[in-house]
């Protein structure tokens, strides 16, 4: 992916409504806004167990609001679970290579949004025992500071920019 971003790691109690509620507010757009989840994350486990009940309604109407909220954002990747794409953009980063790099399960998936090849292995290293990456692309490159400052106030334990062909400028917060 070519547009500039932001990015933030959050520990798995982030409260995800929150930051995104603040990055709308802050003129982002959910199509903008890409997520991976931590198979452990309590996200990833409602989703796995959508429509595996028998008949609870509650429950299933719990993880149909919670997939369509999902729905609503570029993209959301959770690591040997599924993932959901809205936007073009990202599914050309994630999934239209030859070699399908979203789907994998590897470092290759971040790499196809612009990380380096050691901040990708790092990130996806963490996130396959716990946490949650809030990626922001930014086609006004002029926003990837504000956005990464919006990421920083919303309580990411790191946060940085990704400039088009430029490795990330780290910013640890």
């Amino acid at each position: 992916m070519t547009t500039p971003a932001a990015y933030g790691i959050y520990p798995p109690s982030a409260a995800l409504n929150d930051i995104v509620h603040t990055l709308n507010h802050a003129g982002f757009v959910n199509e903008d806004i890409c997520m991976m989840l931590s198979p452990s994350h309590p996200i990833a486990g409602m989703v796995r167990e959508a429509g595996f009940h028998d008949s609870d309604r509650q429950t299933d109407s719990v993880a149909a609001k919670l997939i369509g909220w999902l729905s609503e954002f570029g993209a959301v990747m959770i690591p040997t679970v599924g993932f959901f794409i809205r936007s073009q953009n990202f599914f050309r980063a994630l999934v239209s290579a030859d070699d399908a790099p979203g789907l994998c399960g590897e470092s290759t998936a971040l790499s196809g949004l612009g990380f380096n090849a050691n901040d990708a292995f790092r990130f996806e290293e963490q996130l396959r025992h716990t946490g949650v990456l809030i990626y922001v692309a930014c086609p006004e490159g002029s926003k990837t500071d504000s956005a990464m400052e919006l990421l920083r106030s919303t309580g990411a334990r790191e946060a940085a920019t990704l400039e088009t062909g430029e490795d990330a400028e780290a910013a640890i917060a």
